[in-house]
């Protein structure tokens, strides 16, 4: 079933998430919806929105190259938050 809109209404994410942990084994806490949310905010706002699925992308094989728990993941992603937040000093 295909969505033609393309927006994925707030009820949908959770089944979705729920979706791609049935398929690749994972657990709740392997797939933190709020702090990869919050990530995408921070970068499409400190750098650009294009850069947003590129650097959870980034943050995900970071985590998986460190080991992959819950804790890598929220290494990762507080790495590239900071990155981030700083972007915007590195252009002036």
């Amino acid at each position: 079933m295909s969505n033609p809109s393309r927006t994925l209404p707030p009820e949908a994410l959770d089944e979705w998430a729920q979706a791609l942990r049935d398929r690749f084994g994972l657990g709740e806490e392997d797939l933190p919806i709020a702090l990869i949310l919050d990530l995408a905010r921070d970068v499409a706002n400190g750098v650009a929105r294009p850069a947003a699925p590129f650097s959870a992308f980034a943050a995900g094989l970071v985590a998986g190259r460190a080991g992959g728990s819950p804790e890598d993941t929220r290494a990762a992603v507080a790495a590239v938050v900071e990155l981030a937040g700083s972007w915007s000093e590195r252009a002036q």
